[in-house]
């Protein structure tokens, strides 16, 4: 039985913020590297990772390299654009309410990542949600039996894959506010397929008490 565990990336100043990031390059707070250091030493008492796999946007790659020093010998990461964020096009940067005035017909109470449109030079709902799930399979493929792989990626993305494992509607998935910043969920590998054995596990934060 293989073992995938999958984090949300540490606060961002943007998440701090509103901001919408898409792909932005926003870094970490400080409370984001002391999160993401605290899930290292978290996941250090509790798993034996032997892959990690994250989005190549620089707030995972802080997340991983925080999330490493919290652990100490954990594999580098191998980064792939698939496991990134919804990209947003020219929206990206701006608050939830400005986008909510340039698209009035979103549910001002559902979260950004569920827009219905395409906005420009960004992504529409199916090419986000088709290459999140072609990343997922790569990352089950190859993860062996007695193997753990830690996958570094973002909210929508997590959305996305909680959608697929547990038969939610995907577009209320979407709707719904995204999992707290480096928040962990434990997918269990075995003969009858994955199984979500725990989710937006979040005991890392009594380290930061």
């Amino acid at each position: 039985m293989g073992t995938l565990l999958v984090a949300r990336h540490g606060e961002t100043t943007w998440n701090r913020d509103g901001r919408i990031q898409g792909w932005a390059p926003s870094r970490l707070t400080d409370q984001g590297q002391e999160q993401a250091t605290a899930l290292g030493a978290w996941l250090d008492d509790r798993y034996s990772v032997d892959r990690v796999f994250a989005s190549d946007l620089r707030r995972t790659r802080e997340t991983a390299a925080a999330v490493g020093d919290g652990y100490g010998g954990l594999p580098d990461p191998e980064f792939d654009t698939d496991w990134r964020e919804r990209g947003f096009g020219t929206v990206q940067g701006l608050y939830a309410d400005e986008l909510l005035d340039e698209f009035p017909d979103h549910d001002r109470d559902a979260s950004v990542i569920s827009l219905d449109a395409a906005p420009e030079g960004g992504e529409g709902i199916p090419t986000f949600r088709g290459r999140v799930e072609s990343a997922w399979d790569r990352a089950m493929a190859t993860t062996d039996a007695g193997e753990t792989t830690l996958v570094v990626t973002h909210g929508g993305v997590i959305k996305v894959l909680l959608a697929k494992l547990t038969d939610r509607d995907p577009d209320a998935a979407l709707a719904e506010h995204s999992q707290a910043n480096c928040a962990v969920n434990e997918v269990r590998l075995d003969g009858d397929g994955p199984e979500l054995v725990g989710e937006e596990m979040t005991a890392w934060r009594t380290l930061l008490d």
